[in-house]
């Protein structure tokens, strides 16, 4: 009877797994063909970059930041706790390098709180100018088109905040590599059918637009 019940167990694991692998595929395939908004006026924004030391592909991270196709004005204000930090010769180099432009770097101890991260957010706030503010991570690569993108979405009717699901890219070694595995096949699908469900409306450090 015990393996019976067992048997049984296994079985309906398996339809639920199965079920969850058809559902995500599904809705996977409609979340990638679905419209993006086009034609919107484009506002001037500021962009956040919260930085801790000189993690792989920073630079070019940055660069693809700093090389936006966008008709309107861009302010990108990167931001340290350390004036040693490694990060602040990348933002040099970045603010020197001729196809980057607003490009600004904040350097403040100050702590708000445990969390340090937001603590180089708020440190950062003083410098914002421009009414439409994204908060991105430093391990964020995008397309060109993609601040046109971000903001045509956010100036849609009912919404407040507009975020970016995004996907792995290993650097190297097998941890790397399993990391990207467990973003792209885990992560990724789960987040699709909890947005299909109605289930979650998360906000990524990807892209928090607001």
């Amino acid at each position: 009877m015990v393996a019976y019940c067992s048997t049984v167990a296994a079985l309906l694991i398996a339809v639920v797994g199965c079920g969850y692998l058809i559902a995500a595929t599904i809705l996977v395939g409609r979340f990638a063909r679905a419209p993006m908004p086009t034609n919107a006026p484009a506002p001037a924004v500021t962009i956040l970059k919260p930085l801790h030391g000189e993690e792989v592909g920073l630079f070019d991270n940055l660069m693809s930041f700093a090389q936006q196709r966008y008709a309107g004005a861009v302010q990108i204000i990167c931001g340290v706790t350390d004036t040693q930090d490694p990060a602040v010769a990348t933002v040099e180099r970045l603010r020197d390098a001729s196809t980057a432009s607003g490009v600004e770097l904040v350097s403040d101890p100050t702590i708000h709180g445990a969390n340090r991260k937001v603590a180089n957010l708020i440190n950062m706030a003083a410098r914002i100018r421009h009414d439409v503010v994204i908060v991105s991570d430093s391990d964020i690569h995008v397309d060109p088109d993609y601040l046109a993108r971000v903001t045509a979405a956010l100036q849609q009717e009912g919404v407040g905040a507009v975020t970016c699901l995004y996907h792995g890219v290993a650097a190297s070694g097998l941890w790397s590599q399993l990391s990207t595995l467990a973003i792209n096949a885990h992560f990724l699908p789960s987040v699709v059918l909890g947005l299909g469900s109605g289930l979650a409306q998360p906000c990524f450090g990807s892209t928090i637009a607001l």
